[in-house]
């Protein structure tokens, strides 16, 4: 069975506290699952290749075999399609993983979206950031 990851991330100050969201549906559009991580003080672009790593890593951890990854990040997306190089060397490391993650999946699509489509993933990476702010000192400016 295929799965629908639509991912996201974002920094406040870009550098600044990031997060990276993730929701998990079946091809139906049927929620199967949603995620979010904090990463502390980040850019948007790593954060975004952090909720794309995250998505690779539960699919395979839960047997996924097919995936398609809809992300309003057309860099990502055109990167991972091999239509972009990666000219960041913060990046490279995190394309690097995800190109290997991606390799052991039978199939993989990237597909980018325009950002009212992908509300969700932003919603849980807005969230992952709000909950990673509070009693920083972030939380005090």
């Amino acid at each position: 069975m295929a799965i629908v990851a639509y991912i996201d991330g974002g920094a406040r100050g870009n550098p600044g506290p990031a997060g990276y969201g993730v929701r998990i549906e079946d091809e139906h559009g049927s929620l199967i699952n949603e995620f979010n991580g904090f990463l502390g003080t980040s850019t948007n672009n790593v954060a975004e290749y952090n909720g794309l790593l995250a998505a690779l890593k539960y699919a395979q951890q839960h047997g996924h075999r097919a995936v398609r990854i809809k992300s309003d990040s057309e860099l990502l997306v055109k990167q991972m399609r091999g239509e972009y190089k990666v000219k960041n060397a913060g990046l490279l490391p995190l394309f690097q993983q995800a190109r290997s993650l991606a390799e052991g999946l039978e199939r993989i699509v990237y597909e980018h979206v325009r950002r009212e489509h992908n509300k969700d993933a932003d919603r849980l990476a807005n969230l992952a950031m709000d909950e990673g702010m509070k009693g920083t000192a972030w939380n005090q400016r």
